[in-house]
């Protein structure tokens, strides 16, 4: 028996690509519903080669569905999550709304995979930021292998991972640019065309911004509670594809030739590391990609058990629909959940 899916935001960015994503992993489901507010109703949005009508979540009755992938705001999140758990089926919330919540386990399947039993005490799995996720992808193997103690990272993370008003704004800049005419900022504190922000989301007391605190707080947590982190987090006008420079200082001995071996091994990575012009990834490559690509890994001798390298992801896919999909995969295929019986 197939599952009933239901996507909450599916007229969004993140929303539109787990429809894509459902379709192309031809995930078990036997009816996809797509919701969003009420102002959405009656929008097409395409699932394969089918197209969906888009229903209001406000009236929706979730007593017959199994799957709830959540990508509506925090906001939208705090207030439907739990209702919809409650009518029994299982919410992957794509919002910040419950990651901190110790009752609601952080899930990315190649790194924490198990954690996923934990979410019969809320009914709800949350997804980790966009920078988190790819980032934790690359860190897990070399800390199995060596033992990280502390990690520094920029990030350079594109306007999509700002919705689909960032993408709008930096188009239109763009154009205005070109065309000498007026340039119109609102979605983001300073113009983006041409440009890089060092600021994602608001300013906190001691100085580090929310994105930065949700990578640091999100590795702990996923991860290993003793790793330190600290990250600065900058928007940069590329349209889709965060990229990352991470240093990362471990407890043992590895090489930058270790950390390659155990790199091309590990689930979810690939290896692209030439030391020639050209022989790295950058988010252009990446985009429509479901793998967390690694390059330039080096020694960093500023350290003692100290590596570099260069980290870039789909942060629609990986950082977003895709790892909520493999969520709700993991729950199908450790039996952890079953299809309700539905009404003939």
């Amino acid at each position: 028996m197939g599952y009933k899916v239901a996507v909450v935001g599916a007229t969004g960015n993140v929303g539109r690509e787990m429809l894509n994503i459902l379709e192309e992993r031809s995930f078990p489901a036997n009816e996809v519903v797509a919701l969003a507010s009420r102002r959405s109703m009656g929008v097409e949005v395409s699932y394969g080669d089918k197209t969906l009508k888009v229903k209001a979540l406000e009236n929706y009755d979730f007593s017959d569905v199994d799957i709830c992938l959540m990508s509506a705001g925090g906001d939208v999140s705090k207030e439907w999550s739990p209702k919809i758990a409650a009518q029994g089926a299982v919410v992957i919330d794509n919002s910040s709304a419950f990651r901190y919540d110790s009752d609601v386990p952080l899930v990315v399947p190649e790194v924490n995979a198990d954690a996923v039993a934990g979410f019969t005490k809320r009914g709800i799995i949350a997804n980790p930021n966009c920078s988190t996720a790819q980032l934790v992808v690359a860190l897990k193997p070399l800390h199995d292998f060596a033992r990280i103690k502390r990690v520094v990272v920029s990030t350079y993370q594109s306007v999509s991972g700002a919705g689909k008003d960032g993408m709008d704004e930096l188009f239109a800049q763009t154009k205005s640019v070109y065309t000498n005419s007026e340039l119109v900022t609102k979605k983001f504190p300073k113009r983006i065309a041409f440009n890089v922000i060092p600021h994602i989301d608001v300013f906190m007391e001691d100085g580090y911004t929310k994105e930065e605190w949700k990578m640091m707080a999100e590795t702990k947590k996923i991860l290993d509670p003793s790793i330190k982190l600290t990250a600065t987090c900058v928007r940069v006008p590329v349209f889709i594809g965060h990229s990352e420079a991470v240093n990362v200082e471990f407890e043992n001995p590895i090489s930058p030739d270790e950390a390659r071996d155990i790199l091309r091994k590990a689930p979810g990575c690939l290896v692209i590391d030439k030391r020639e012009p050209g022989g790295y990834v950058t988010p252009y490559e990446s985009a429509g990609e479901d793998a967390t690509y690694i390059s330039r890994i080096r020694e960093d001798a500023t350290v003692e058990n100290g590596l570099a390298f260069w980290c870039v992801s789909d942060n629609l896919r990986k950082g977003a629909a895709l790892n909520a999909i493999q969520i709700a995969e993991c729950l199908i295929n450790r039996k952890l959940i079953s299809a309700k019986k539905k009404a003939a």
